[in-house]
């Protein structure tokens, strides 16, 4: 072949590979669209047996373990069952996320290192309750209320440094000693409910005050379980009769009135638990 023909023979089978199909390739993989999933957030709880759950027949599902499962936070429970004010900062936690820790320590730490979105604190009712037996109760509560204002303030100081802008609820307790009218170990039951009254104002006005120096919102937890109605306000009782309408709603929230016991049933956590999403909203 002369040398120009096979030049032009070359050119024409290279354009032809040139233009021919090319081979399947693997297709890449396909990329995510999907956003990783939001990280968990954290309902840090700390206090005494009402975050527990601990009660005469054992431990229930307490309020704080409600209101996590329906706000769809994971619990860090750090609460202790008689724990006081000052323990908070003094002694160990309980739970399993407490690693040897003050409640305080381990509350500021899980602060600190997992998305929180919300605190619960319910304290000072084991503070209150030997007032009850005294023969001056209200001076005794008043006297012990001005701790577990010092005892609360510097738990909030803390935990709004950890987190200034997480969501801090406190909570009081229902008025359980209302029970107190128709409970027979008491001689002068009727009027231990009616003093009881008084000191349940006095106790949760200052220490709603407290809270709300540190921008913490406060669940009245005696409100929310009739604490302040009058007891000239009657109502029937399937068991004891008609009685003060506030003391048959303790009678049936807690279990003070047949058993002597100041913890919640568990219509008694179910009510604390509505209160402390409200008061959270």
């Amino acid at each position: 072949m002369p040398r120009l023909a096979l030049v032009m023979a070359a050119v024409v089978t290279l354009l032809t590979a040139c233009t021919s199909t090319p081979p399947a390739q693997v297709p890449a993989p396909a990329q995510s669209s999907s956003a990783p999933p939001p990280a968990e957030q954290v309902h840090v709880s700390i206090g005494d047996s009402y975050a527990t759950g601990f009660g005469p027949d054992g431990t229930t599902e307490s309020f704080a373990q409600i209101v996590a499962k329906e706000s769809g936070f994971k619990l860090i429970n750090l609460a202790c069952n008689g724990a006081t004010s000052a323990d908070l900062a003094t002694k160990p936690a309980c739970g399993p996320d407490a690693g040897g820790k003050t409640q305080l320590d381990a509350a500021v730490e899980a602060l600190r290192g997992k998305k929180a979105a919300l605190v619960t604190m319910v304290i000072g009712g084991n503070d209150l309750t030997p007032c009850a037996l005294v023969q001056d109760p209200l001076d005794c509560a008043s006297r012990t209320v001005a701790g577990i204002q010092t005892n609360v303030a510097g738990a909030l100081t803390e935990l709004r440094e950890a987190a200034p802008d997480v969501k801090i609820v406190g909570l009081t307790y229902p008025d359980v000693f209302l029970g107190a009218w128709v409970n027979p170990s008491f001689p002068n039951g009727k009027n231990l409910a009616q003093v009881s009254v008084t000191m349940f104002k006095d106790f949760n006005t200052r220490i709603a005050a407290q809270y709300a120096r540190f921008g913490a919102k406060f669940a009245d937890v005696t409100d929310a379980t009739g604490g302040y109605g009058a007891l000239t306000e009657l109502a029937q009782d399937p068991k004891y009769g008609q009685v003060p309408a506030s003391v048959a709603k303790v009678c049936a929230l807690t279990h003070f009135c047949d058993r002597t016991d100041v913890h919640p049933t568990p219509a008694g956590h179910q009510a604390i638990a509505e209160a402390v999403t409200a008061a959270s909203r």
